[in-house]
């Protein structure tokens, strides 16, 4: 049966998100035909969409009391209990569901999450017994894996999530949540460097662009990558003082000043560093990713932190390495001063890098 236009142009605001348009819309039909059910279950998304509960089981109600048997509405009014915290009222409603129309995957998906969330064992092994019919019936839908895999993950079977994950991707490339759980685990496997994991999150992000979760963790590589730059800065001081001897053993200090060519020689070296371990490492870096180290160096305070810590402890190398001191006690200063920053935040590289 066609829906009456009203209806019909209620859905369209309704996906657009539009929904007191399509409650002032739904309300002009119900005025002329109270009767029309898909009226009340549209009118009731608004309200739940809306964040209100209580006027979507009202106008559920309403459409019930013409079509007591309507599976849109019964499901409905199962979920929004659920929204409600009436746990078993909102059973009930999921098994009429499952009686009204035994072929249909959607209760039997979402009876399982009733039965299983809060855990209960009293419930849990129908709930995964639902939700595997739910697979078995409609073994292209995504939303039964979905079901399937929070049982899983609640259950801490990491290898049956790991195996829904992929399922999922497969049928669904750009889901959100299954692709940032595999990339997630294939960024924090061992041995992978944090301009790989970056560019595993890049790659992801092409796919899942609002991804918030996916965003996050390659903010959270690409602290990596800047914080590595850190540790090229402190290299660079540590052969700035092994030049010039900053601590020599008793009697064995060199003449100072370092001569001329000693010293550019240093210069190179520290050139050298520079474009081999960040120069270069930052030009093979997905276009991706070198655009999200200048936006986290403009969003992130510590990420600009790591970057002046680079910069100070540089500075303080170039002035213990170029200037021709005669003494060591203000290089020995410099040392520690350039050294002092990067320790003093080590607990806090530890806790990001959980």
């Amino acid at each position: 049966m066609s829906l009456h236009p009203l209806t019909q142009q209620a859905g369209a605001l309704i996906e657009l998100g539009r929904y007191e348009d399509a409650k002032s819309l739904l309300a002009r039909r119900l005025a002329e035909d109270p009767g029309e059910v898909r009226a009340w279950t549209r009118l009731a998304r608004c309200h739940m969409n809306a964040g209100e509960h209580g006027e979507a089981l009202a106008a559920l109600d309403e459409g019930l009391r013409v079509a007591p048997e309507d599976l849109d509405a019964v499901d409905l009014r199962a979920r929004v209990l659920r929204s409600l915290g009436r746990r078993d009222e909102a059973r009930q409603a999921a098994r009429e569901a499952v009686r009204i129309d035994p072929q249909w995957w959607g209760a039997y998906a979402l009876l399982a999450e009733l039965l299983c969330f809060p855990p209960n064992p009293d419930t849990w092994g129908e709930g995964v017994s639902m939700a595997e019919e739910a697979v078995r019936l409609a073994p292209e839908e995504v939303g039964a894996y979905e079901t399937l895999w929070k049982l899983a993950a609640v259950a801490g079977n990491d290898e049956v999530t790991d195996a829904l994950e992929r399922h999922i991707l497969s049928l669904d490339p750009t889901h959100e949540l299954a692709l940032s759980q595999q990339t997630a685990k294939a960024a924090k496997t061992p041995g992978v460097k944090a301009s790989q994991a970056a560019g595993l999150y890049a790659d992801a992000l092409a796919a899942v662009p609002g991804s918030s979760s996916l965003s996050r963790g390659l903010d959270q590589a690409t602290y990596r990558l800047l914080r590595g730059f850190r540790w090229l800065a402190l290299i660079c001081l540590l052969l700035a003082g092994a030049m010039v001897n900053l601590f020599p053993a008793e009697g064995e200090a060199p003449e100072l000043p370092v001569s001329l060519a000693t010293r550019v020689w240093v210069v190179v070296l520290m050139s050298a560093i520079w474009a081999f371990g960040a120069w270069r490492r930052y030009r093979r870096l997905r276009a991706g990713v070198r655009l999200n180290i200048r936006s986290l160096v403009r969003r992130g305070f510590w990420a600009r932190i790591v970057l002046a810590q680079a910069a100070w402890a540089m500075l303080c190398a170039l002035l213990i390495s170029q200037v021709p001191w005669s003494d060591r006690p203000i290089p020995q200063m410099l040392f520690w001063a350039g050294i002092a920053p990067i320790a003093a935040t080590v607990w806090f590289d530890r806790k990001k890098r959980k």
